[in-house]
């Protein structure tokens, strides 16, 4: 039987799940990239815009963290983690899409920034996005609404 997905407002009682999931998902990405792996440098980027934050459930289980913002000028996707048992199965692209349509709907761009050998940049690309800048250890990616994938 399929697994209903859904978000819900991320809380202070959420974070041990954050710190876990951060660790889970991120460790390797930032020690090739040469960054912090410190629970102090975690624990600044899980409260960053936490009031954005969304935690993805599978039915009632969390899975995951989806945060994203909007400005006058553009949709933000902050981050989208997903525990590694759930990635590869279409969740976080049936949410970035879900963002897309959004931002389509009001004729803005979504940005985000994704670090250098992240795999996930390959699925931005294919909804559209575009790299804009490389920065540090970063790409400045950008999806336009006309490019964004359907």
């Amino acid at each position: 039987m399929p697994r209903q997905l859904r978000t819900r407002p991320a809380t202070p009682a959420d974070l041990p799940f954050l710190m876990r999931l951060r660790k889970r998902t991120m460790h390797a990405h930032l020690a090739r990239a040469g960054e912090r792996l410190d629970d102090d440098w975690h624990h600044q980027r899980v409260m960053a815009h936490f009031d954005s934050a969304h935690i993805v459930c599978l039915d009632e289980t969390p899975v995951g963290l989806f945060k994203h913002y909007r400005t006058q000028e553009e949709w933000v996707l902050v981050q989208i983690q997903l525990l590694p048992e759930h990635q590869g199965q279409g969740i976080g692209e049936r949410l970035i899409r879900g963002l897309l349509d959004d931002a389509r709907q009001a004729g803005l761009p979504v940005a985000l920034s994704v670090l250098h050998g992240n795999p996930a940049r390959r699925l931005y690309e294919r909804l559209g996005f575009e790299q804009t800048a490389a920065r540090g250890n970063e790409f400045e990616m950008r999806c336009r609404p006309s490019l964004q994938a359907r």
